[in-house]
């Protein structure tokens, strides 16, 4: 900030004039070309950017998971490279710098530099501004049936351009202060995936060591679907497959009215099984009872001096048990497991005494465990809320007072 501070001390101590968005950019809007017309998107070179592509690579592009003939361009031609790109409908609020001349869908609006500005404006100074204006965007929205940003305030959005000596300066100090965060996140990535290895190999090797005095036992012999069905009197808690919380981590919320007049019936000691999309890894060791809806599975253990509720849990737990589960889902969009095929997952069933010492310490394991890599993501949130502050105060300046 010192050095920012010398700089602006020294090319604009009066402050930093404020122009309009509109005055700066060219600002037109994507669109999508037909559908019916396969010429326009066969053998394509124009890269065409949506949404999916800042979520797959991140906010600067040179390249688009998908790309249109030269046929779809309209008379105004292709997008100039150094461009960028705000969505102001749908998922409003964000935003990338395109290095390459592009198309973009109707999502998004797309700034280009006026000529009159290309000197006095960096494109990735741009591309920083772009920051704030998403976040304006957000805050300005109208709903006629879609919701979308306001434009005639879009257009006349505040921007202020220090000389290019501080803009270069505000770049360098950002890119560094990205690159760090990048870093940063893929190391506490890379420590969220070890706590979980960690504990999927201590699992693994508990429940599934060779032991050939255990038996062999498939799901189905020792525990049971659930079927009974309740109505939703008010007393009963209600758990749908919204509630669970992925990545074997339990409940994630508990809703205390139901969303439907009757449920499938669970009780405390119960295992709950998120049916849709298996690779979410939905499952709770329910301590209270209540009903749930079709999404979810309810499984019971048979008797549980056979086996106990607790070694159930461990077992539907297991990477071994998800991988099986997920391997014999059914439906592309939104896969659903097979009830048939998961009775059918086989494992060692240990006797009741063993089944008791093999679970304890398990539970504390994955406890502990649960809440370090709960801990991991509540960091990134941090770094990044301290990374925005910081940002924004370099992309501040005092506006130049006019007679």
């Amino acid at each position: 900030m010192s050095k920012i501070d010398e700089l602006i001390a020294e090319f604009c101590p009066e402050g930093v004039a404020s122009l309009r968005l509109d005055e700066v950019f060219e600002i037109r809007g994507g669109f999508t070309p037909s559908k019916g017309n396969p010429d326009l998107w066969s053998d394509g070179t124009v890269p065409w950017f949506r949404m999916e592509d800042i979520r797959a690579n991140g906010r600067v592009l040179n390249m688009a998971l998908q790309n249109v003939s030269e046929k779809a361009l309209k008379g105004s031609g292709a997008f100039s490279a150094n461009s960028i790109i705000v969505s102001t409908s749908a998922t409003i609020g964000e935003h990338a710098l395109i290095t390459v001349p592009f198309l973009a869908n109707q999502r998004f609006t797309v700034l280009t530099i006026k000529s009159e500005y290309s000197e006095v404006l960096s494109p990735k100074f741009a591309f920083y501004l772009g920051f704030p204006l998403s976040y304006y965007c957000t805050q300005n929205t109208v709903k006629s049936g879609f919701a979308g940003v306001d434009m005639v305030a879009f257009r006349s959005y505040p921007i202020r351009l220090p000389p290019l000596e501080v803009q270069r300066e505000i770049v360098s100090i950002l890119d560094k202060f990205t690159q760090l965060e990048a870093e940063l996140e893929a190391e506490l990535e890379a420590e969220l995936e070890a706590r979980r290895s960690q504990l999927e190999a201590i699992r693994d090797s508990t429940l599934f060591e060779k032991n050939i005095t255990w038996p062999e036992v498939s799901l189905g012999e020792v525990a049971d679907l659930v079927t009974q069905r309740a109505r939703a009197d008010g007393r009963r808690v209600y758990v749908g497959v919204e509630n669970l919380a992925k990545d074997k981590r339990g409940l994630d919320r508990l809703d205390l009215e139901a969303t439907q007049d009757e449920g499938r019936a669970f009780e405390s000691m119960d295992v709950l099984l998120g049916n849709i999309r298996p690779y979410l890894r939905k499952v709770w060791h329910a301590d209270k009872s209540g009903i749930t809806n079709g999404d979810v599975l309810v499984l019971r253990p048979r008797d549980q001096q056979v086996v106990s509720s607790e070694f159930l849990m461990q077992v539907v737990s297991s990477e071994r048990f998800f991988q099986h589960f997920i391997a014999y889902s059914k439906g592309a969009k939104m896969p659903r497991g097979d009830k048939e095929s998961l009775l059918k997952f086989i494992f060692r069933l240990p006797p009741i005494s063993r089944q008791l010492e093999l679970c304890n310490p398990l539970r504390d394991l994955s406890t502990l465990t649960i809440s370090q890599i709960d801990g991991i993501p509540a960091e990134i949130t941090a770094r990044r809320k301290q990374y925005e502050y910081y940002r924004n105060q370099l992309l501040t300046f005092r506006e130049l007072e006019t007679a």
